[in-house]
C-alpha cells in the first residue's frame, strides 16, 4: 500500500486492485480511462480551495478561486486575518464561505492548526482535526485528504457528482446518500480515493453526453 498518490503509475495501481475488487470498475474504467491525478498545494491555500468550491459547481469554484487570489492577496494567515467584510465579499464569498475563511484563518493565527504537523496524522485525525474549524465539515476534510495530501483512502462520499455518477454507473434504483455512498465503499478499501477520482471522471462522461442531448 502506497502512502500518497502522487504519480500516474499510483493510479495504474490503484484502478488495477480496484477492479480486482469489484468488477464494475472494469466497465467504467473502459468508459473513462484514466481519471486526472486532482492533487492541489497543502496547507492554508489547499484549504481556501477547497472552501471555494463548497456547495457550487466546478465552474462557479473556478470563477471564486480567480476573484479569492486577486482580493485576498497575498493569501497568507496573517493578511487575510486584517482584511475587511468588503475585501471578502469583493472575492466573491457567500455569508458561508466568508465564516470558513475567517474561522480557518483564526484556527492558524492563534496556532490552534499546524498543516506540517497535520501531515503526520492519520486519515481520521486529519478529518476530525479540520472539522474542528467552522464551516470545514466531512465533505471539505476528505477532499482535502484526496487532493492536498493524496491520501488513497480518502472518500468524500457526501459529493453529490459522485453520487449521482454512482447511481448511473452502478445502475442504483436512486442516488445514493452519504450513508449508502460509505456503505458501498467499504469494498473499495483502501484505494477509496482512486474510486473517487473514476466516478468523478464518470459523472464527466455524463455530462458530456448531455452537451450531446443524450
Amino acid at each position: 500500500m502506497i502512502d500518497a498518490i502522487a504519480v500516474e503509475a499510483d493510479l495504474d495501481r490503484g484502478i488495477a486492485a480496484l477492479v480486482q475488487m469489484d468488477a464494475r470498475f472494469a466497465s467504467l474504467f473502459e468508459k473513462t480511462g484514466r481519471p486526472p491525478l486532482r492533487r492541489s498545494e497543502a496547507g492554508y491555500r489547499g484549504v481556501m480551495k477547497i472552501i471555494a468550491g463548497q456547495q457550487v459547481s466546478k465552474a462557479s469554484a473556478a470563477a471564486i478561486w480567480l476573484r479569492m487570489e486577486a482580493a485576498l492577496a497575498p493569501m497568507e494567515p496573517a493578511h487575510v486575518d486584517g482584511l475587511e467584510e468588503a475585501d471578502f465579499r469583493a472575492a466573491g464569498l457567500s455569508g458561508p464561505k466568508i465564516k470558513a475563511v475567517k474561522s480557518l484563518t483564526t484556527a492558524i493565527v492563534q496556532g490552534e492548526l499546524d498543516f506540517v504537523a497535520l501531515e503526520a496524522f492519520d486519515d481520521q485525525a486529519v478529518v476530525e482535526r479540520l472539522c474542528r474549524v467552522k464551516g470545514i465539515g466531512p465533505w471539505s476534510a476528505e477532499v482535502y485528504l484526496l487532493t492536498c495530501l493524496g491520501r488513497p483512502d480518502a472518500w468524500p462520499g457526501g459529493d453529490l457528482a459522485l453520487q449521482i455518477a454512482a447511481a448511473e454507473a452502478f445502475e442504483l434504483a436512486a442516488r445514493p446518500d452519504a450513508k449508502a455512498m460509505a456503505e458501498m465503499a467499504e469494498i473499495w478499501r483502501p484505494w477509496r480515493s482512486v474510486a473517487a477520482r473514476l466516478l468523478w471522471a464518470y459523472y464527466a462522461v455524463m455530462l458530456g453526453r448531455q452537451d450531446q442531448g443524450l
